[in-house]
């Protein structure tokens, strides 16, 4: 519950910043004109993100004769998480991962890479396939298509009035609710505070798919050892066909990132989504 809050909180704020950098920019028609053309290009990428993000990662279909174990498997925890069977999908690479993508329940697809099925046993790869059911319930790709598409319209906006103060363009008589100095943050400041956000969400959206994942499997130790393998092995073997367009779809960054460069990660550090699965592990002994 508190981290759904935190995400309509999160777009909240990024839709407020938004509205912010338009009223301090005055150039409510290049927002418009930002908003729609951020929307159709996300409302493409939503709409037929199965087919383009599997055909990015050379994913191959697998059928329930090529992996009866495996299809058993998802089609019990899909009906635990009562949704209909997703396509399930083999990415030929050695470094272990999943992800989820399809605009809907019913247009799910779960791509597991080469790597995963080798290096853990059944209780993790369950864990991990229950994690990406839990993005396909929560329409996942639906919410970060929206928080683009404001990051996006951001952008767009902020590039506008940069270039419009590069060529002298100044500021029409329809602008002049804008402020100039408050034009000049806007410009510096809010497509940066945007990638913040969108990232946040993002995080947001891991933690979430973990407590389904613990709630589909009944067992958050799994996805714990799962979590603690994928990034043990990731650290030695590279993903070859990640792209950082995608990183935010698997179930652990395939790029490391530290530092300061935590802030724009698209999850969370594996420390604390272990230590939270722990905890989870922790209340269902002394409920049980």
């Amino acid at each position: 519950m508190m981290n759904r809050a935190k995400t309509l909180m999160l777009l909240a704020a990024l839709t407020a910043l938004l509205l912010w950098i338009g009223q301090a920019i005055g150039r409510q028609g290049v927002l418009v004109i930002a908003l729609f053309f951020a929307a159709a290009m996300n409302l493409g990428a939503w709409w037929f993100s199965d087919s383009i993000v599997l055909r990015m990662h050379g994913a191959q279909e697998l059928t329930p004769a090529e992996a009866p174990e495996l299809h058993r498997m998802v089609a019990g925890l899909a009906h635990r998480a009562g949704l209909p069977m997703p396509r399930l999908y083999m990415l030929p690479e050695d470094a272990p991962n999943a992800f989820a993508t399809g605009r809907s329940p019913a247009k799910g697809a779960v791509a597991v890479t080469a790597g995963l099925t080798r290096v853990l046993d059944r209780d993790e790869v369950a864990a991990v396939i229950a994690h990406e059911l839990g993005h396909i319930r929560h329409r996942d790709t639906l919410i970060m298509s929206v928080a683009a598409m404001l990051a996006g319209s951001m952008s767009m906006l902020a590039n506008s009035a940069m270039w419009g103060m590069m060529l002298g363009g100044g500021r029409s008589s329809d602008d002049e609710d804008g402020h100039p100095a408050a034009g000049l943050l806007g410009i510096l400041i809010a497509p940066i505070a945007a990638s913040l956000i969108q990232m946040a969400i993002s995080r947001s959206r891991e933690f979430l798919a973990d407590e389904a994942a613990a709630q589909y499997t009944g067992d958050p130790r799994a996805l714990a050892r799962a979590l603690r393998k994928i990034h043990a092995v990731a650290q030695a073997v590279p993903f070859e066909s990640a792209t950082p367009a995608t990183a935010h779809l698997y179930i652990a960054n395939p790029f490391t990132a530290g530092g300061i460069a935590k802030l724009f990660s698209t999850h969370p550090p594996m420390e604390e989504r272990v230590a939270r699965l722990e905890a989870m592990a922790g209340k269902r002994l002394v409920t049980a």
